[in-house]
C-alpha cells in the first residue's frame, strides 16, 4: 500500500548536522502520521519523532528535543528529519514509518509500513 525509502545517512563529526529524507510512494493518501525511529546494535528500536501528515503537528523524544526537527512536503510525498548538534549516541540505523494513529504514536507497534533504514554514524 505504501512504500518508504530513506536516504541522507552518512558519517558526521559530533556537533555536525545531517538531513534524512523519506520518500513515500504508492497510496500515500493513507499516511496519517509519519514517524522516525532509530536502532543501534544491541538496542531496541526507539522512537525519535513523528509528524501528522495533515496539519504538521510534531512530536519528539526527549533525547532529541531541541536538536532534531521533523517536517514533511505533502506535494512531494516526502518526510524529512533535520538533525543538528549530533552526538555519538545518535549513531544508529534510522527508519521512517507510517502510522494510522494521530495522537502521539510513539510505539513501533503503532506503525505498519517501514523503510529499509539508513545508517547514521557520529564520530567523537
Amino acid at each position: 500500500q505504501v512504500q518508504l525509502v530513506e536516504s541522507g545517512g552518512g558519517l558526521v563529526q559530533a556537533g555536525g548536522s545531517l538531513r534524512l529524507s523519506c520518500a513515500a510512494s504508492g497510496r500515500t493518501s493513507s499516511i496519517l502520521t509519519m514517524g522516525w525511529f532509530r536502532q543501534a546494535p544491541g538496542k531496541e528500536r526507539e522512537f525519535v519523532a513523528a509528524i501528522r501528515w495533515s496539519g504538521g503537528r510534531t512530536y519528539y523524544a526527549d533525547s532529541v528535543k531541541g536538536r532534531f526537527t521533523i517536517s514533511r512536503d505533502n506535494a512531494k510525498n516526502t518526510g524529512y528529519l533535520q538533525m543538528n548538534s549530533l552526538k555519538p549516541e545518535d549513531t544508529a540505523v534510522y527508519y521512517c514509518a507510517r502510522s494510522s494513529f494521530v495522537t502521539l504514536p510513539r510505539s513501533s507497534s503503532q506503525y505498519d509500513y517501514w523503510g529499509q533504514g539508513t545508517q547514521v554514524t557520529v564520530s567523537s
